[in-house]
């Protein structure tokens, strides 16, 4: 199991490449991205430590958001 000082670490390089990345997807501010992207189920899974989708890109998660965001529903890839 990774240490929560290590996990926090890798929170903190992914979520913003994630968060920009919906920022210009979108066209809107990075602080309604943030917001869009906390406020999600999958921001939700991904502060469990115990889903490993903290080993996904920043590509996938972005991906993952954006399907959420205009279906409902997240497909988890096999990796996760």
């Amino acid at each position: 199991m990774m240490d929560k000082k290590r996990f926090s670490t890798q929170l903190y390089f992914i979520v913003p490449k994630v968060i920009e990345l919906i920022s210009s997807e979108y066209d809107i501010s990075e602080e309604e991205a943030t917001e869009l992207f906390y406020s999600s189920e999958l921001y939700s899974q991904l502060e469990d430590e115990k889903t490993k989708l903290w080993h996904l890109s920043h590509l996938s998660l972005f991906e993952m958001i954006i399907e959420e965001n205009e279906t409902g529903q997240i497909t988890y890839p096999e990796e996760a």
